[in-house]
């Protein structure tokens, strides 16, 4: 019988009565336990990664899609692969029960609808060559497991990203991606330890996939959007490192040609 482990009573109590440094210390403490749940699915992280570095490499998408804490990390890692790896704003799509709103304030029940994600993601023309990752930490939002189901009956590559063993999502996606958290500190509250696993294992998905596309040299993000005069100096000191120039000829070639890699390249 499916039972939510993330739903399971604390192993703290009377946390009212406690000191800052115990409540601290003791977060602290649940939050070291989240790399260990990851670990033991890195291989099926890696298979995943595999398949949809091979569909993107054909022109396919990554999408996300969740309700609440799980669809915002989903939206956030998605808009961050643009500025960190120059790649276009359609490569990696967030979606979120509710619409982008609900990324700043709770639609109530959005995330009830078991057809509504199909129908997001239809606007999106999703196909064939795309891959649809379902975020549920409990493993049960019906926006989820309904817009998954849809995806897979049309040849879709899917996964999920839930903290619970068994959970329904697990059942209607290619590639259930299962990091088991436990108890939250806070009774229920998953966007804590399971929330951070979330984060993680989207981090993991999105940074290879972007290396295997060849959006990385070394270890740099040499494609990254020049968007503010950080980026730029930063850039800038990159350039400097590849090529042996100094900085003003560095900053030259990177505000003449836009970016890190082809700046090296003029420079080479």
């Amino acid at each position: 019988m499916f039972k939510r482990i993330t739903e399971q009573p604390s192993h703290y109590n009377d946390l009212e009565q406690q000191s800052t440094r115990d409540l601290l210390t003791w977060i602290n403490q649940e939050d070291r336990k989240v790399p260990e749940a990851i670990e033991p699915i890195i291989p099926q992280i890696s298979e995943f990664v595999d398949e949809v570095h091979l569909r993107m490499m054909k022109g396919g998408r990554l999408f996300y899609i969740g309700a609440g804490t799980s669809g915002r990390l989903g939206v956030v890692d998605a808009s961050e692969c643009p500025p960190t790896f120059g790649v276009p704003h359609g490569w990696v799509v967030g979606l979120i029960a509710g619409g982008d709103g609900a990324m700043r304030k709770a639609v109530e029940f959005a995330e009830d609808s078991e057809n509504q994600a199909w129908k997001d993601l239809s606007e999106h023309e999703i196909g064939e060559n795309d891959t649809l990752v379902g975020i549920a930490a409990s493993g049960t939002t019906p926006y989820v497991i309904g817009g998954l189901q849809k995806a897979r009956e049309k040849n879709i590559l899917t996964a999920c990203i839930t903290c619970n063993p068994g959970a329904p999502v697990t059942e209607v996606c290619d590639h259930p991606l299962v990091a088991v958290t436990g108890p939250e500190f806070v009774t229920g509250s998953t966007r804590m330890k399971a929330g951070t696993a979330q984060k993680l294992i989207l981090n993991m998905i999105s940074t290879s996939v972007m290396i295997k596309l060849g959006r990385v040299a070394g270890n740099r993000m040499v494609d990254m959007q020049l968007s503010n005069n950080k980026l730029v100096d930063r850039g800038t000191r990159m350039v400097m490192e590849s090529t042996h120039v100094d900085y003003e000829t560095a900053n030259a070639a990177l505000q003449k040609h836009g970016s890190v890699r082809s700046a090296i390249e003029a420079l080479s």
